[in-house]
């Protein structure tokens, strides 16, 4: 049984598989634990998967998994989680631009008060147009849901390996590992990590990603703050609305009244060329919508609670 699975997404790598490999060893053989390292190819366009065949058969303690498209790193790091043996788990990149040296380190800051340690390139070696997005991003975060880490796209990260059956990663979730961990009880932490200049190949993220990230972030806050209870936002927005509605209507039956009881207001425009009623309705309407959606939210989350349970446990004795 190792003591340790790596798990590490490979997207046209080819040039930093065999290195990468190399240094990992390398730091397996300073320390007293085994790993084992799990390469997932996310869909390779170059030669990547010839390289990951040569350390496979090559390599007792390589695991090799082949997508058959592109389907995402959290889908790479799902697939990889699923097939590791260890109690640890460390994700990273294959970009060699994490330091396998960093491991070590990562296990010392776990320790026994901890469940998962994030890195963090406290020194970035990347271009403005990746690190600009990821500070406004890991600001939002910060901001929207309480965790307040300094870099939460890192994907060097040390894991127990308990929370891959908690935290289910889809779409771009990965991103999202500590918030989602830290809704379920565990316990998150972060270490400043060597952050080396890509070598080989290009960098897959941008500016583009920053709306995507943005719409993953409002997913991820109504989830860990509303996954048990829906109709406590949904329903908020609608009495909300619905309490606008009732103003206007109120407002327009007074307005109705008046006009109808004295010659004064009689001039007044009719109702229906006041664009108040419209809108009050409109509101009492939408209101009405979202109750009922929440509802039904309600009872979708109480069916789910059959098969799944809202709480993780620690330890038992």
């Amino acid at each position: 049984m190792p003591d340790l699975s790596i798990i590490v997404p490979v997207f046209n790598e080819e040039g930093s598989l065999d290195e990468l490999h190399r240094q990992i060893t390398s730091v397996e053989s300073e320390t007293s634990q085994a790993f084992e390292i799990i390469f997932v190819d996310d869909g390779s366009s170059d030669k990547s998967w010839n390289v990951l065949k040569k350390l496979a058969t090559a390599n007792d303690n390589v695991q090799c998994i082949r997508f058959r498209r592109n389907f995402g790193k959290a889908a790479a790091l799902r697939a990889g989680a699923a097939v590791t043996s260890a109690p640890l788990v460390m994700t990273m990149d294959a970009d060699l631009q994490d330091d396998p040296a960093e491991i070590p380190r990562f296990i010392e800051a776990l320790g026994d008060d901890y469940d998962l340690i994030s890195g963090w390139k406290e020194k970035r070696n990347d271009p403005l147009g990746k690190t600009l997005p990821s500070r406004v991003f890991n600001w939002m975060i910060g901001l929207m849901t309480g965790v307040k880490l300094h870099d939460h796209n890192c994907g060097f990260k040390l894991y127990r390996r308990e929370i891959f059956d908690h935290v289910k990663l889809y779409g771009e979730m990965h991103r999202f590992v500590p918030v989602l961990a830290t809704a379920k009880g565990f316990r998150v932490n972060e270490i400043s990590v060597n952050h080396r200049a890509r070598e080989h190949g290009v960098s897959k993220y941008g500016l583009e990603r920053l709306p995507k990230g943005f719409l993953d972030l409002l997913t991820v806050s109504f989830l860990t703050g509303y996954n048990q209870r829906p109709q406590h936002v949904i329903g908020a927005i609608g009495l909300l609305s619905c309490f606008a509605g009732t103003l206007g209507i109120v407002y327009l039956t007074i307005y109705w009244l008046l006009r109808v009881s004295f010659e004064a207001y009689s001039t007044w425009p009719p109702l229906h060329e006041r664009p108040l009623l419209i809108f009050s309705l409109g509101a009492l309407l939408l209101g009405t919508q979202l109750l009922c959606m929440g509802f039904l939210a309600e009872l979708i989350v109480n069916r789910n609670q059959e098969s799944t349970e809202p709480y993780t446990i620690r330890e038992k004795l």
